[in-house]
């Protein structure tokens, strides 16, 4: 399956989950730029579990947008576990949503350090009042591949926050 088809159909079945369990959704994305609300809304019926999305691509945005506090991209960089956690509570402070799903990564080709390679990827997502879940991925591919990839890892995660009681 390619990466695309799989967010086609992760998206779907996302959704689905959603509004089943009657829970709506903010994403807060940064190297995908809007790819995961772009895919949850190729579906009918996106309305009645996409509230909205923020796309925080500088650090600017997400201080801005989302609350993330300049101590944490300062300290941690924009690509780090802290400000992918900061972002899904900042999309919950802002939004009257249930859910938030975030990504902050490095698609490439430029952009990476030492210490954090073009792949590298953080992804979180919460669900109000619960404790927000984060994974590190090391994606391999070019730009495209990795923001796709990141998109259908964000959506897995995001499915398992909406299942956790």
């Amino acid at each position: 399956m390619t990466p695309g088809s799989e967010l086609r159909q992760i998206s779907a079945e996302c959704l689905q989950l959603l509004d089943r369990v009657d829970l709506t959704l903010a994403t807060a994305e940064s190297c995908t730029g809007g790819m995961i609300a772009a895919a949850l809304t190729d579906h009918p019926g996106a309305s009645r579990v996409l509230s909205r999305g923020f796309v925080v691509y500088s650090d600017d945005a997400k201080e801005q947008m989302l609350g993330v506090p300049r101590s944490v991209l300062t300290a941690c960089g924009a690509v780090s576990e802290e400000v992918a956690l900061a972002m899904v509570g900042g999309a919950l402070a802002k939004a009257p949503v249930d859910l938030a799903v975030a990504v902050t990564g490095i698609a490439g080709p430029d952009g990476a350090t030492a210490t954090k390679p073009v792949g590298l990827v953080h992804i979180a997502a919460g669900r109000r009042g619960d404790r927000a879940c984060h994974e590190r991925l090391q994606l391999a591919g070019d730009r495209q591949t990795v923001r796709e990839r990141s998109a259908v890892c964000a959506l897995r995660l995001l499915m398992q926050a909406a299942d956790r009681s």
